[in-house]
């Protein structure tokens, strides 16, 4: 591990990406990371600010392929590269480098339930025992001694925060969880879609995935682990008519005898001390407008006019704390550094 006041070089590769294009934003205003190097495969030779004109940034290095990294200078890795491809290429890379893999190649932990839902074998299941699933507020003792840290899906990772400690704490039923989530269009990255053009998504709204989205059993495997027992959940994602964030509204029931305010306390509890996520005083309902940009989330609870049940709402950017901001959040844990280095700036709004 690095000392805490050393500096460390990164190595992003699928910077052409909008997870790899965050992770340069954000890794910029870092004061312990130099970006070493960059890879985009199909633009090597490129300067980043030809793809990315926001990121007209001194001292960046020009675009390369991921074979052409001296990866003797490398510290750190982030791979942002697309779902299915990671897994031979981490494969490759040294064994003593530590990185994070910001695709879903290594969040599954059976590679037999990945094979499934990804339609292809794993290509690196003797790594994926090794993975660590990086939810940065609730295992960062596994992810400071992590090699290899799977960054959680954007969904996922606002699913998880309100309802994982509600979970290991009993408060919620584990049977009947309904999840409502909305994203932003940068969620289905920036390769071109038809799905994806501005008519088919402005002025409109639609759910897609339904039953059968890839971050269901991610988001069904550690709700499982939190909950001791296996869970099944209705989840049903929807595309917004803009860029960033996610809005999950999820539908639980309360265990016998409790109570909302008991709820609303444990999550409280729970993140009392955290630096980035927060929970909205009751009658306050949280916005996607009011994290965007930035790592935060913010979750509130509210009690069902059905009896026993309440409604739980999560916002975050689905670009930053649903993935790059995050992944900067563990590469800190895992190097040693202050958690929130590079990641202390406001949301943009409006």
């Amino acid at each position: 591990m690095l000392k805490a006041s050393e500096s460390a070089n990164i190595a992003i590769l699928g910077a052409s990406g909008y997870t790899g294009a965050e992770l340069v934003r954000l890794l910029n205003g870092h004061p312990l990371a130099r970006i070493t190097a960059l890879t985009a495969d199909r633009r090597a030779g490129a300067e980043l600010s030809d793809v990315f004109p926001h990121l007209s940034l001194k001292d960046l290095p020009r675009l390369t392929r991921i074979e052409d990294v001296n990866w003797s200078e490398i510290d750190f890795c982030f791979c942002a590269l697309p779902h299915g491809t990671t897994q031979e290429v981490v494969a490759g890379l040294p064994e003593t480098l530590r990185l994070i893999d910001l695709s879903a190649d290594f969040r599954l932990r059976d590679p037999d339930l990945y094979a499934k839902w990804y339609g292809h074998a794993h290509y690196a299941p003797g790594l994926q025992k090794t993975a660590v699933y990086g939810l940065s507020e609730i295992a960062r003792s596994q992810i400071r001694e992590a090699r290899l840290v799977a960054n959680p899906g954007c969904y996922p990772t606002s699913v998880f925060l309100p309802l994982i400690p509600l979970l290991r704490a009993g408060l919620v039923e584990p049977e009947g969880i309904i999840i409502d989530a909305k994203s932003g269009v940068s969620g289905a990255g920036r390769a071109a879609k038809e799905a994806t053009l501005f008519a088919e998504v402005t002025e409109g709204v639609h759910p897609y995935g339904v039953a059968s989205h890839r971050h269901l059993p991610e988001i069904e495997q550690e709700l499982s682990l939190a909950g001791g027992q296996d869970i099944t959940v209705n989840f049903t994602p929807h595309l917004m008519p803009m860029v960033r964030g996610i809005l999950s509204s999820i539908y639980v029931k309360l265990s016998s005898q409790v109570s909302v305010s008991e709820v609303r306390s444990c999550l409280e509890e729970t993140y009392a001390s955290e630096q980035f996520v927060s929970v909205l005083s009751e009658g306050h309902v949280p916005a996607t407008r009011h994290v965007k940009g930035s790592n935060q989330c913010r979750i509130a609870v509210f009690e069902d006019r059905i009896k026993g049940r309440a409604i739980l709402f999560s916002v975050l950017d689905n670009l930053v704390k649903g993935a790059s901001g995050q992944a900067i959040q563990n590469m800190n844990l895992m190097l040693g550094f202050e958690e929130g280095l590079g990641l202390e700036q406001a949301p943009l709004f409006p």
